[in-house]
C-alpha cells in the first residue's frame, strides 16, 4: 500500500473497511483502553474517535492492531511481503562486493532507489499550520490518554522522539512514552542504551550545564513511526528508510525552535528543551508484561511551543498484556528480522517471536545443525546481534524439522530432545 502521510494511510484503509469511526462521546480516561483492546483481540479496525469526551481533537488508536495493518503500514499488503524489506536491509547493512557486472548490474536498482530517497527539506509545512506559544502551549488541551487505573497520570504513547547528538550528523528517532507532569512538562522516559538518551549523554558531555533540543512528533505517517522501531543500517536514516517504503520521498521541515527536522505533514509538534539537571520520578504505569513498571528517575522534557496541522489527529495507544500494539508490530517486524539473522547466520531455518513472549522477551529458532555446540553459537550470537534482543530472556533452539510456529511441534520437541 503507497500513501502519502497519516491522513491518505486513514482514507485508505477506511476504504478497506480497516478503520471505523466512533462518533459517540468517550472519554481518553480508561475508557478508550477498554473499547481498543476488546477491538484489538478480535483483531478488528482501528479506530478513529471522533469526539473524545472534553476535547475537540479526535484520537486514532488501533492503527497497528493487526500484523496485516504494521505491513500495509511499511508499503507491503501482507506480513509474509516483509521479508523482502528484511533482505534489503540486509544487503545495506553488510553490502559484498558485486561478484561480476552482471551481479552490479542487478544490485544497482536497489542502490539507485536508496541514493534517490534522501529527504526533501521545505520551507513551510502543514504541521506548522497553527503554532501555540507561552502559555498557550498547554498540554491539557490535548486528548492524552490515562491508561489504566493505576497509571499515575496521563501518557503520551506513540510520540516520535528527534535528538540530535554532537558526535553524529544525523537525528536519531525513537519511540519513549513520556508522563504528563505539568501544563508544558514530560519526563522523557528513555533507556539508557537508547539513541535518544545516548544523543542527550553525548551533549552533557560535550555542553556541560546547556539545553538539549528536542521535538516530539505526534501523528507521523506510519511508515516514519514503523521505521523508528526497525533495526536500519546506520548509514541509512530513518527518515530515508520512511521514504523507501512509503514509495516516495519524506519531506522535512525544520524546528521554529531549533534546528531539528521533523516531518511535514506531521499532526501536531512538541518542541522544547531538556535541561541536564532536572529529573522527576516516572510511573508507575501498566506496561506490555501485564504489570505496572517500577519507578525510576528520568530527563524532564519542556515544551516551549507546540505546533500543528489545522483540525489535528492526535495518535495514541495503550500497552497491556499481549495482545496489544507491541507484540502485533513483534510479529510483523519478526519477518524483516529473518532475512538480517539468515545473512549472519545462514544455518538458521527459521526465527518466531510469539507474542505471548511480550514482544522480545522469548525467542525460537530452528536450525540446520551441524557440529555439537552450534545451538549455542547461534543463541550467543541471536543475543548480541541486535539490540532488541538484549531483552530476549529466552531462546529455544530446535532442528529444522520443527516448526517454530506450531507450539505443539515446538514442545514435543523440548520434551523429547531435551537432556537438562
Amino acid at each position: 500500500m503507497k500513501y502519502a502521510d497519516l491522513r491518505d494511510f486513514i482514507a485508505q484503509l477506511e476504504k478497506l473497511g480497516e478503520l471505523k469511526r466512533v462518533a459517540a462521546p468517550v472519554s481518553p480516561h480508561l475508557e478508550m483502553t477498554e473499547i481498543c483492546d476488546r477491538v484489538l483481540r478480535a483483531q478488528g479496525p482501528a479506530i478513529l474517535f471522533e469526539h473524545p469526551a472534553g476535547y475537540n481533537m479526535p484520537v486514532l488508536a488501533n492503527l497497528f492492531g493487526t500484523p496485516r495493518r504494521v505491513a500495509q503500514g511499511m508499503g507491503e499488503e501482507n506480513i509474509q511481503a516483509l521479508r523482502e524489506v528484511g533482505k534489503l536491509l540486509a544487503f545495506l547493512k553488510e553490502p559484498e562486493p558485486p561478484k561480476g557486472f552482471k551481479d552490479a548490474w542487478e544490485k544497482w536498482p536497489a542502490l539507485k532507489q536508496v541514493l534517490s530517497m534522501s529527504p526533501r527539506v521545505v520551507s513551510s509545512a502543514p504541521c506548522q499550520e497553527v503554532v501555540w506559544e507561552g502559555n498557550e502551549a498547554d498540554l491539557a488541551k490535548l486528548p492524552i490518554q490515562h491508561c489504566w487505573p493505576g497509571d499515575v497520570a496521563p501518557l503520551i504513547t506513540w510520540g516520535l522522539v528527534v535528538t540530535r547528538g554532537p558526535n553524529k550528523p544525523r537525528q536519531n528517532l525513537g519511540i519513549y512514552r513520556q508522563q504528563v507532569i505539568g501544563p508544558n512538562k514530560t519526563i522523557m522516559r528513555w533507556l539508557a542504551h537508547r539513541g535518544g538518551a545516548l544523543d542527550f549523554r553525548d551533549h552533557c558531555a560535550k555542553h556541560p550545564g546547556q539545553p538539549f533540543p528536542v521535538a516530539v512528533v505526534i501523528g507521523a505517517d506510519p511508515a516514519t513511526i514503523l521505521g523508528a522501531v526497525t533495526p536500519v543500517p546506520d548509514a541509512l536514516s530513518e527518515y530515508q528508510f520512511a521514504g523507501l517504503l512509503r514509495g516516495s520521498k519524506t519531506e522535512l521541515v525544520k524546528c521554529i525552535g531549533s534546528d531539528l527536522q521533523v516531518p511535514a505533514s506531521a499532526e501536531i509538534v512538541l518542541e522544547g528543551v531538556i535541561y541536564p539537571s532536572e529529573t522527576a520520578l516516572e510511573g508507575p504505569y501498566g506496561d506490555h508484561t501485564g504489570y505496572y513498571n517500577e519507578q525510576d528517575k528520568f530527563p524532564v522534557f519542556t515544551i516551549e511551543r507546540i505546533t500543528m496541522r489545522r483540525d489535528p489527529i492526535y495518535h495514541s495507544t495503550y500497552t497491556g498484556k499481549p495482545p496489544d500494539e507491541p507484540a502485533m508490530l513483534g510479529v510483523a517486524l519478526n519477518e524483516v528480522f529473518v532475512p538480517l539473522l539468515q545473512k549472519q547466520f545462514p544455518e538458521i531455518i527459521d526465527f518466531y517471536l510469539p507474542p505471548e513472549g511480550c514482544s522480545y522477551r522469548m525467542a525460537v529458532v530452528s536450525i540446520k545443525k551441524q557440529y555439537p555446540g552450534h545451538a549455542k553459537r547461534v543463541m550467543f550470537g541471536i543475543w548480541s546481534f541486535l539490540r532488541q534482543f538484549m531483552y530476549t530472556k529466552f531462546i529455544i533452539v530446535t532442528d529444522d524439522d520443527i516448526d517454530v510456529r506450531d507450539w505443539k511441534e515446538v514442545i514435543w520437541a523440548i520434551t523429547t530432545r531435551v537432556d537438562p
